[in-house]
């Protein structure tokens, strides 16, 4: 059970393995030396022979040399045992990050993010003990055979071949449970993904579920959920218990075996004292190290199961990324029959055709479910495998590099995230060189200045998403930080959703200022804020149903001029309440 591709993956950290594996062998000579001493001075007391005082003493003296290094050596094991499984989940960790970074924004098309979550902590973990324990005993139980046998070779040779050959019938009972132990411990990673994956859910949508009293049917689910991972829990436990009740009596049974033939041969004058005596303490240190490697049976299937799942995300396909650089100057962006799905089977944008003329303010506005969003995605770099161009002036968007493209892009969305941390390590993600009147001016611009002063200015703190604001401050200090990226080219994907008027009515004047020397796609199912776009795409069944100014698209009567109705209506319909309550 050796994966050369996981080896090769982790090529630095092998030497700490094999120096593990070195501590152990030099152990076990260390140990050969001690019995080897001990049986010389057995054979002598039942034979009769005088043991000098000088013999023993010399004896003593180097058993306890013996001792002494041998706990010296037990210690640098553990030590490069730890090094090993420290290094391996540095590394794996940091491939993965890597790989995430690559895939981007889209990796959640290729995996789930619970799945990377698990493999990235308990998969890893079950590498460390891959190779802390399982990998050193693995090189060991191949030297410390050979090793014995050529030591009880000279005194034993009949016994020596019996226990060597022993030896091998426990890897080949290994082998013989590890078909059925594979799809097992398969089963039960899918389980183990499929329970954290429902787990999380139902932590992120607690407050909905109590609200609808939905949770104790949630909960049921999930008890019966647990209950069939516990329950291939429970297989996999017992299969392990059974492999090693197999290792045991092969183990047992060969030790027996190789013990009995040196007793018949020393009853029969075959053999001396001193060798069978030889023979009797180390028949069981043949066994010992393959049946350690057993026990560690379990480790090695985890490490494997865990070893696929990491590399089936490391081997997720990544679009080649372009090296092409764009000018500073303003250039428009076309959107030149672009077609898109999710899934392959529903089409969400068809031939999608469109143009955000730069230093201009562009609206996509349109029903639920018509692709504005995805649209926004799109420009924004989230999604990939469009078919079609989107072209940054003369530049493909595919042409581009990453890096490149941050550099031109930024996007503000409803749920832009805010890390726990202070106001002021938020806003430097964004420009990391910016000073504190820096910092203090864009809070200015959106407003947020005076709350902040009454707090802890920029080093107060915000929790987990910015929960300790209310929905407009955290929406005015994501603008504050987009404002501080200072790109070309904006988007703000439903960027006035679920907030106050005050606050809306703040990031809507901004808006309007900023596109007057940036570039702004907004996306938005409320018509009123964006009366003044240069340009209103009306998005129907993902593609273009008409584009206009405010004033010629009411004019054409259409899907546009419907929708400017509706929210017309229910608009008046509230203040028209309100009046008659008055």
């Amino acid at each position: 059970m050796i994966n050369k591709r996981l080896i090769s993956e982790i090529g630095p950290s092998i030497r700490y393995v094999r120096k593990n594996a070195v501590c152990q062998w030099m152990m076990l000579v260390l140990n050969i030396a001690v019995t080897g001493s001990l049986c010389v001075l057995l054979a002598a007391i039942l034979e009769g022979k005088r043991i000098e005082a000088g013999q023993l003493a010399a004896a003593v003296l180097f058993w306890s040399a013996a001792i002494v290094l041998r706990w010296k050596l037990s210690c640098m094991a553990a030590v490069y045992g730890e090094k090993a499984s420290h290094e391996v989940k540095q590394q794996l960790r940091d491939k993965i990050y890597r790989k995430l970074l690559q895939l981007g924004g889209s990796y959640h098309e290729q995996a789930a993010t619970s799945e990377i979550i698990q493999v990235s902590v308990e998969g890893v973990d079950q590498l460390e003990s891959y190779f802390s324990g399982y990998l050193p005993q693995f090189f060991y139980s191949m030297a410390a055979p050979l090793t014995l046998f050529a030591v009880l070779l000279f005194f034993n040779w009949k016994g020596a071949l019996v226990l060597f050959l022993c030896v091998p019938l426990i890897p080949v009972s290994i082998a013989a449970v590890q078909t059925f132990a594979k799809k097992l411990l398969s089963r039960y990673w899918g389980r183990y993904t499929s329970l954290g994956d429902h787990f999380l859910e139902n932590l992120q949508g607690l407050t909905t579920l109590k609200i609808y009293q939905a949770d104790a049917k949630r909960q049921e689910k999930m008890n019966r959920e647990a209950e069939e991972f516990r329950r291939i829990t429970m297989k996999v436990l017992t299969m392990q218990l059974n492999s090693i009740t197999i290792m045991d009596l092969v183990a047992f049974g060969g030790a027996a075996l190789g013990i009995a033939l040196a007793v018949y041969d020393y009853r029969s004058g075959a053999l001396t004292l001193q060798g069978t005596l030889l023979t009797i303490l180390l028949a069981a240190e043949f066994f010992i190290p393959m049946r350690t490697l057993g026990s560690y049976f379990h480790i090695a299937m985890n490490g494997m199961a865990a070893s696929d799942k990491i590399f089936h995300l490391l081997d997720l396909e990544t679009e080649a990324k372009g090296t092409d650089t764009l000018h500073q100057d303003p250039f428009p962006i076309i959107f030149d029959h672009v077609n898109f799905s999710y899934d392959q089977k529903k089409q969400v944008l068809r031939d999608l055709c469109l143009e955000l003329k730069q230093r201009s303010f562009t609206a996509v506005v349109g029903e639920s479910g018509c692709g504005k969003s995805t649209t926004a995605s799109l420009l924004a770099g989230e999604l990939s495998r469009y078919d079609g161009r989107i072209c940054f002036g003369n530049h493909d968007l595919r042409q581009l590099s990453e890096k490149e493209h941050r550099k031109f892009v930024t996007k503000v969305t409803h749920r832009s995230y805010l890390f726990s941390g202070s106001v002021r390590d938020n806003l430097l993600m964004a420009d990391p060189d910016a000073d504190d009147e820096k910092l203090w001016e864009v809070l200015e611009k959106v407003q947020l200045s005076s709350f902040l002063k009454q707090e802890k200015g920029l080093d107060t703190l915000l929790s987990e998403q910015g929960a300790n604001l209310s929905g407009g401050q955290r929406q005015r200090l994501a603008l504050a930080r987009a404002l501080l990226h200072d790109t070309q080219i904006y988007i703000f994907d439903e960027a006035t959703s679920n907030i106050d008027v005050e606050s809306e009515t703040i990031i809507m004047t901004l808006i309007e200022q900023l596109a007057e020397t940036k570039t702004v796609l907004m996306i938005t199912h409320r018509l009123a804020n964006v009366v003044k776009a240069d340009c209103i795409y009306v998005m129907k069944d993902g593609a273009v149903a008409e584009a206009g100014t405010m004033s010629s698209l009411l004019k054409q009567d259409g899907s546009f001029a419907r929708l400017w109705e509706t929210q017309q209506n229910l608009e008046n319909y509230g203040k028209e309440n309100v009046n008659e309550k008055r």
